[in-house]
């Protein structure tokens, strides 16, 4: 009697949490098409990233990926809203529900993906830490870095990062920390510290930002591994599917060639399965998603897909010109790979 009774209270308290968890799937959906936008978090002016354009617009490939959410939601790009954030305050934005997702150069670790109530839907951007130097410094190679005063931006990986690069090669450095990218950069345009350390696309956004940028080189050394992607609350995964697969709806569109020009068209004729039923011609693949059937070709139509996003805001069509190296596609000498909308 005693084992059913305590059989019985086992069963009762797991449905009790599964109807808890029930309860609360969804909830982000439904609270941002009950308020008719996405609060997106993005950096506080990262160039190529997230930063306000000449008109105030933020500009960037984290913000097109919240316009891409926002699309495939709404099937209007614009219905967005950017909270600007320093590092610091990233994270506690995205618990608090002050923003419903976190596009903000953030990089995907064990410990923010598993202690924080956080979760990373994928890659935009593959990165890693490296070194911004004055020419005039006269060195090409982070190892000739013995005794430097280094800036780096505060709660970031970027801190433990150096630690372990310079602790390993018997180095020493001296580190100032600031708050913001911008001050970093400052510092090492005055002469306040040597080297500005960060992960390599944030390096060049910054110099694009200096008086004479041609004065300072990217040493070639990359220390770290850093994927940087949008960033969820845990718990909801119908939410977290969304965010996913919008940045996968891009990756899927450049593959297939799709692009913001021709996606209605090939919406409307295509002859390729795999097409058909990304674009929606075929199949209901975006009623599992609670999106309409047409999510994709508004991604697409109103964004762009992976590559026109990456080209005008990263590629050799905007300022940074950075290569795709490793954010090629998979089978373009890449590693940027989706699974498939079937």
């Amino acid at each position: 009697m005693k084992r059913l009774q305590s059989t019985l209270a086992v069963l009762s308290a797991a449905a009790a949490l599964g109807a808890t968890s029930f309860a609360q799937a969804g909830a982000t959906l439904d609270a941002v098409q009950k308020k008719g936008f996405v609060q997106c978090g993005v950096s506080d002016g990262l160039p190529g990233f997230s930063v306000p354009d000449a008109k105030g617009d933020i500009v960037g490939i984290d913000a097109d990926v919240c316009r891409a959410v926002a699309a495939a939601v709404f099937g209007d790009a614009k219905k967005v809203k950017f909270s600007q954030l320093n590092a610091k305050e990233r994270f506690t934005a995205l618990q608090s529900g002050e923003v419903d997702v976190l596009s903000r150069n953030t990089t995907w670790t064990s410990s923010r993906d598993a202690g924080m109530g956080l979760v990373f839907t994928g890659v935009t951007y593959y990165d890693g830490v490296g070194f911004l130097v004055n020419k005039k410094l006269g060195v090409s190679s982070a190892k000739e870095l013995d005794g430097a005063t280094i800036c780096i931006q505060a709660g970031t990986t970027t801190e433990l990062n150096v630690s372990d690069y310079f602790r390993a090669n018997g180095l020493k450095y001296t580190p100032i920390t600031f708050d913001t990218s911008d001050e970093s950069a400052k510092s090492l345009e005055s002469g306040r510290c040597d080297v500005l350390t960060s992960d390599k696309s944030q390096l060049y956004a910054q110099r694009s930002k200096l008086a004479a940028p041609g004065d300072y080189v990217v040493l070639p050394e990359t220390i770290s591994k850093e994927p940087l992607g949008p960033v969820v609350r845990k718990g909801d995964e119908e939410w977290f599917g969304i965010v996913k697969w919008t940045l996968f709806a891009m990756l899927n569109a450049e593959e297939a060639g799709i692009t913001s020009k021709n996606v209605e068209a090939e919406a409307k004729s295509t002859k390729n399965p795999d097409v058909a039923r990304l674009l929606g011609a075929d199949g209901e693949y975006g009623k599992d998603l609670k999106l309409p059937k047409d999510w994709v070709v508004q991604i697409v139509k109103q964004v762009g897909n992976y590559g026109e996003v990456f080209e005008r805001n990263l590629g050799k069509s905007s300022p940074l010109q950075i290569d795709r190296g490793l954010n090629a596609l998979w089978n373009n000498g890449g590693i940027q790979y989706a699974p498939p909308v079937r």
